[in-house]
């Protein structure tokens, strides 16, 4: 039991190391396209408690980030964006129990895998930065580099830089410090730095008791709004879905846990990730998966086992329920360049991964996957990666 479940310092610390992922997108996914914030919250809450529980070690619960991008950019429906879910629920399912995504493993090389790691965690350092400075899109949408604060610089230096040099420093210095952990001590840091340098928590709309979600808060989608989240946004995510949420992920997950990750298998995985989106398609919230820079957050700030799930999990539930859809007043506290500081340690430890490759052929096939990821998108760093690694197997082609 206390394999499975521990409840300490670090679990603690590692539950929330995945925050600058998560909080970002499930924020802007509710202010920008009038998602539930109730049932967003509560469907987070509820996938991280239950999937922890089942798979018996550390789950990283994560936005699908091509859907979640693409909607916040173009101010989609709420319609739009729960067909959506409805869609890769249905696609993951078919996927998983019919065994295709085997299939999928099988012929996709460890080179391929690793790029999809090196390039996830390319990505999340560079989202993190841009946190940091001030530049992320949100940032720029808000006109100001931490939106929620009252206080915008320091001289000519933007405040964001100066939480975040702190931020980063203090991170560096306690990473592996076991009685203060890095992540607890810098995401508390930052809710006082949030509180000191005039955020305001307004607790004078909150309809403070037992707020639970509706189901269906918005209807059922129409036909429109499934033909449209089909090919806009589904086609494009569930080539990095498949590749990142569910093989890079499961690999990751056997390299830390070994034989404790036994439950997590491709099928196992997708059917998961298929179960969340019906649940959060029910209660009006985004697309969900697992995904390898999650958990790669998760296990660098402390997370070894369950119970970081069940306490961060716990912690979404009892903020939805207590605060309602005043929950995004409470997150807005938290500086972004603190999510951008989580981001850039999260990233470098995924990219550590492809230590393990040996041959020169190994590394093209990766930073080649990188290359194409940072100029169009992951999806399609997939792709050619796969493309790439089939033609490199022929031994009159070299690099």
């Amino acid at each position: 039991m206390t394999e499975r479940f521990k409840f300490d310092r670090m679990e603690l610390a590692g539950a929330l190391g995945d925050l600058g992922t998560l909080l970002p997108i499930a924020i802007a996914m509710v202010l920008f396209n009038g998602l539930d914030p109730l049932g967003l919250f509560m469907s987070i809450g509820v996938y991280y408690v239950i999937s922890g529980i089942y798979f018996g070690i550390t789950v990283p619960v994560q936005p699908m980030k091509v859907i979640g991008a693409y909607a916040i950019a173009t101010a989609m429906s709420p319609d739009q964006i729960l067909a959506s879910s409805f869609l890769m629920a249905l696609c993951l399912l078919i996927v998983g129990l019919t065994g295709a995504i085997d299939l999928i493993r099988k012929i996709t090389p460890k080179p391929v895998i690793r790029g999809v790691q090196l390039s996830t965690g390319a990505l999340l350092i560079s989202s993190g930065v841009r946190f940091i400075m001030g530049t992320s899109k949100y940032q720029m949408l808000q006109q100001a580099v931490e939106p929620h604060l009252g206080l915008q610089s320091l001289g000519v230096v933007p405040i964001s830089l100066v939480i975040g040099a702190v931020a980063a420093l203090m991170t560096l210095l306690l990473l592996n410090n076991k009685k203060f952990p890095a992540g607890l001590i810098v995401v508390a840091g930052g809710f006082v730095a949030g509180l000191v340098l005039g955020a305001r928590l307004d607790l004078s709309g909150v309809d403070f008791g037992f707020n639970l979600p509706e189901v269906l808060p918005f209807g059922f989608p129409g036909k429109a709004d499934f033909s449209f989240a089909l090919f806009a946004l589904v086609l494009p995510q569930l080539p990095m879905t498949l590749g990142n949420a569910v093989l890079a992920y499961t690999d990751l997950s056997k390299e830390y846990f070994g034989d404790r990750s036994a439950k997590v298998t491709n099928r196992n995985v997708c059917v998961s990730m298929a179960l969340a989106n019906f649940f959060s398609f029910l209660l009006g919230g985004m697309p969900l998966c697992h995904g390898a820079g999650g958990l790669a957050a998760h296990y660098r700030f402390g997370a070894r086992t369950s119970g970081s799930n069940v306490m961060i999990g716990i912690l979404f539930l009892l903020l939805a329920i207590f605060l309602g859809s005043n929950i995004i007043g409470f997150f807005n506290l938290l500086p972004m360049s603190i999510l951008g500081v989580l981001l850039v340690f999260a990233g470098s430890q995924l990219t550590l991964t492809i230590m393990d490759l040996d041959q020169r052929k190994d590394y093209f096939i990766a930073t080649l996957i990188l290359g194409i990821t940072l100029a169009s998108n992951l999806a399609a760093g997939f792709i050619a990666g796969m493309i790439t690694a089939q033609l490199l197997r022929w031994n009159r082609l070299n690099v």
